[in-house]
């Protein structure tokens, strides 16, 4: 009975975690206008009144509206309880409720968006006419799929639905605006990505027993590493800046089928074997890793500078009352579906 307990717990809280790290991969990818979304740094807001009614938030001259924030809101609540079920905001493991993280996720990201409107207009970025077609069309198709018990619960119009679909196309363009001069080009060496198997062992006694029989003719790498490593994983693929300093020079300093050294990181013992100096697959997939933060880091010091002159203000009883929508009758969950629909694929 106990141990059933134990088990429901820690499954609860693997639960926990698992969705916490999902509800930011969601903001990232589905919420998230692009990926750099979340390496932009925190946008601080100042908790203050003089808002008008309705309005949750306002960054710089653009307001955010309750009824904004729960379009978002819900499209993440019923997109995670579909997976999950609605019982999946109850995990436990933390001092913050699940529902408590997804507001806070969905504040940030539009108070982003805000912020990256804004940005927009100083910088001249404005939507073409093909562009606002593409917005009034999605505006038009996501409300039109909106049942009556949706659209009361939401509290929004079509008018209001489009003009977040502008706001975020808008984003999007000041986005691809601002790192259109990011070299594209990366080198084989500088995306350089290597397979290694390792052990890794919680004492230095261990890990000389270890080396031990991996220098003994005949041993073979792998089936030690099973018996020895406390790591369940042993074959390991990455690049440069990727791992521990430490794991990282001895690994690219070794050859195809070489063995290191016992190395010393944190509390632990570790052991490689190179199994491929040059991955060409996964050192394709990490040029597009480091193109991406490239990106990142040219769009983050602009951005930066800009929305931190930006004033900022909350409505904090306002937000304290935002819950999520319990009604079985509210199941909308395509409001990001239905703009990568007319902005995500290739257009005539």
């Amino acid at each position: 009975m106990f141990a059933d307990e134990i088990r429901r717990i820690e499954a609860d809280t693997h639960k926990r975690k698992t969705v916490v790290i999902c509800i930011a991969a969601f903001c990232a990818v589905v919420l998230g206008i692009f990926l750099v979304i979340h390496y932009l740094g925190n946008t601080k807001v100042v908790f203050t009144t003089g808002l008008k009614e309705g309005e949750i938030f306002k960054t710089g001259s653009l307001a955010c509206t309750t009824e904004e924030l729960m379009v978002y809101l819900t499209n993440m609540q019923n997109r995670y309880e579909a997976v999950y079920g609605a019982g999946i905001w109850n995990a436990k493991g933390a001092s913050l409720s699940l529902e408590h993280e997804a507001k806070e996720q969905v504040l940030t990201e539009l108070a982003q968006i805000k912020s990256m409107v804004l940005l927009a207009k100083e910088k001249g970025v404005s939507l073409d006419k093909k562009e606002e077609e593409r917005v009034e069309a999605a505006g038009k198709e996501y409300f039109g799929s909106l049942s009556e018990a949706e659209i009361a619960a939401l509290g929004v119009d079509e008018a209001a639905v489009t003009q977040m679909y502008r706001e975020y196309a808008l984003a999007e363009k000041v986005y691809r605006k601002i790192v259109e001069d990011v070299n594209p080009e990366i080198s084989d060496d500088e995306a350089r990505t290597i397979t290694v198997l390792q052990i890794r062992l919680d004492s230095y006694e261990k890990a000389q027993e270890a080396l031990g029989r991996i220098q003994e003719e005949s041993a073979d790498f792998e089936t030690l590493a099973e018996t020895y490593s406390e790591d369940p994983v042993i074959r390991y693929s990455f690049g440069k800046g990727e791992v521990d300093e430490t794991i990282e020079k001895a690994a690219f300093d070794l050859g195809k089928d070489e063995v290191s050294g016992i190395l010393s990181v944190g509390e632990s013992w570790y052991i490689l074997k190179c199994t491929s100096t040059f991955d060409e697959a996964q050192t394709q997939i990490n040029k597009g890793k480091i193109l991406e933060r490239r990106r990142n880091e040219a769009f983050h010091t602009e951005y930066n500078d800009f929305v931190d002159a930006l004033p900022r203000q909350l409505d904090e009883e306002l937000w304290e009352d935002v819950t999520f929508i319990q009604d079985e009758n509210v199941k909308t969950d395509s409001f990001f579906s239905v703009y990568n629909t007319y902005f995500h694929v290739e257009q005539d």
